[in-house]
C-alpha cells in the first residue's frame, strides 16, 4: 500500500464545475495535474490559463496552476497515481413503464473508468466525485476495472467521495468542508481518506462507497422535501386565501419548528436530480422523495398560472 505523500500525480477526468476548481486547487498544493475534458475548446481555453465557467477567483487559480507548470489540460488521460472522475450524471428517459420515468445516465461515469483503466497501474488510487446513484462505485467504476484485469481492491484502490459544495464558493468549501469518504474496501478508504487530508481543513470521515453515495443524496433529498413542504403549503394557503408567509412566520415561532420559504420551484445543479437517483434504485420504499419531486416539478406552472390571472 502507498503511503500518501507517494501520490504525486493526478488525472482529472471532467473539467467542469467541478473537475475545474478541483485540479486547479491541486495544482496549487504542488501536485501534479492533467485535467482531461472532451472538449478541445475546453482543453485549449485552460492551457491558455483562462476559464470556461464562472466561478469567483477561479481565473486567479487556473491561470497560476497553469504558469505553475502544476496544471495541463488534454483530451486523453495519462498514467498517474490518482485518478479523480467528476463527470456529469444526469437521467435520462426511463420508458413508459420506469416507476419515474427517468432513469440514471451513468454514460459518463462508464466512459471516464474505461479512459483511465489502460492507464492505471498497481497502487494507483481511483476516486469517484461525481454525485452517482447508490452502488455505482461497486457496480460501475471497480466492476469496469475487474473486467479491464485490475486486481481491484489489493493493489487498486476504488473510493467513492461525493462533491459538497455550493456555487459561488466551490473554492472555500473544497478545502473548508468536512467530506465523506467511502471506500469499495477499508484499505481503500485508508488511501482515499489519507489523501483527502493533504488538502482538506474539515474533517475527512470514513465510511463505505455505498454509504458515502447514499449521504450525498440523502442530502439533497432532504432539502429537497423540506422545499416541497413549504411549496405545497403556499398552494394551501392560496386556495383558502391565507397569506402563507404569514402562516410560515408565527408557525417558526415554535422552537422546534423550522419551514423554510416557498418558491417557483427547485433550481440548482443537483437538488432537482438527485432524489430521482434514491426513487429509481428503490422504488417500492421512496413514496415521500418521489411525492416532493413531484410538488417541486409542478411548482413552477403553478407560478406561471398565477401571474396570468
Amino acid at each position: 500500500m502507498k503511503s500518501a505523500s507517494e501520490y504525486q500525480k493526478i488525472c482529472v477526468m471532467g473539467l467542469g464545475y467541478i473537475g475545474l476548481p478541483t485540479a486547479s486547487l491541486l495544482a496549487t498544493k504542488g501536485f501534479e495535474v492533467v485535467g482531461v475534458d472532451v472538449s478541445q475548446k475546453v482543453v485549449d481555453t485552460i492551457n491558455q490559463g483562462e476559464i470556461h465557467i464562472v466561478e469567483p477567483d477561479l481565473d486567479i487559480l487556473v491561470k497560476s496552476a497553469v504558469h505553475s507548470g502544476n496544471l495541463s489540460a488534454s483530451l486523453e488521460p495519462c498514467e498517474a497515481d490518482v485518478f479523480i472522475i467528476a463527470v456529469p450524471t444526469p437521467f435520462k428517459d426511463g420508458g413508459p413503464d420506469h416507476i419515474s420515468g427517468k432513469k440514471p445516465d451513468l454514460s459518463y461515469i462508464e466512459s471516464a473508468t474505461k479512459k483511465i483503466s489502460p492507464y492505471i497501474k498497481s497502487g494507483d488510487l481511483v476516486i469517484l466525485e461525481s454525485t452517482s446513484p447508490v452502488g455505482t462505485t461497486d457496480e460501475v467504476v471497480a466492476e469496469i476495472l475487474k473486467q479491464a484485469g485490475h486486481t481491484v481492491g489489493e493493489n487498486v484502490y476504488v473510493s467513492h467521495c461525493p462533491e459538497r459544495v455550493l456555487p459561488g464558493r466551490i473554492l472555500i468549501e473544497l478545502v473548508e468542508n468536512d467530506r465523506v469518504v467511502g471506500g469499495i474496501n477499508e484499505e481503500s478508504t485508508k488511501v482515499t481518506v489519507d489523501f483527502y487530508e493533504r488538502f482538506v481543513r474539515g474533517a475527512v470521515l470514513p465510511t463505505t462507497a455505498k454509504t458515502a453515495e447514499m449521504v450525498k443524496l440523502t442530502e439533497n433529498s432532504s432539502r429537497d422535501v423540506q422545499i416541497a413542504f413549504a411549496n405545497e403549503l403556499s398552494m394551501i394557503c392560496e386556495t383558502e386565501n391565507i397569506d402563507t408567509w404569514e402562516v410560515i412566520e408565527l408557525a417558526n415561532r415554535h422552537p422546534r419548528v423550522n419551514i423554510l420559504n416557498p418558491g417557483p420551484g427547485v433550481g440548482g445543479h443537483c437538488i432537482a436530480i438527485d432524489p430521482w437517483f434514491i426513487v429509481d434504485r428503490s422504488p417500492e420504499n421512496s413514496n415521500l422523495i418521489r411525492t416532493a419531486r413531484e410538488v417541486n416539478d409542478a411548482k413552477p406552472n403553478w407560478v406561471v398560472d398565477r401571474v396570468k390571472k
